[in-house]
């Protein structure tokens, strides 16, 4: 099987939410399931800034999915989202 990049919006709670503290909580989580490539800040508007979170996976059903939920869980995540996905050669 071959591997999959994939990116993911994360946008955290609001602004008070520690963007340290949440990327060390990402790179944690992670770091079982997937190969972490990096994490991003990228703003949003009015002061609140996303992360993108890039990853390689396994080409395996059910990895994008797992992946997702385990960042939602994160304490002060509102949201992740899959922007963007490709196999790697």
């Amino acid at each position: 099987m071959g591997e999959v990049a994939i990116t993911f919006k994360v946008m955290p709670d609001g602004l008070e939410t520690d963007l340290g503290e949440l990327k060390s909580s990402l790179e944690s989580r992670l770091s079982g399931l997937c190969k972490l490539q990096g994490i991003e800040e990228m703003p949003v508007a009015f002061g609140l800034k996303a992360l993108n979170v890039k990853v390689v996976v396994e080409d395996a059903e059910g990895m994008l999915d797992k992946i997702e939920a385990s960042i939602a869980e994160i304490s002060g995540v509102q949201s992740a989202d899959m922007t963007e996905m490709g196999r790697l050669l």
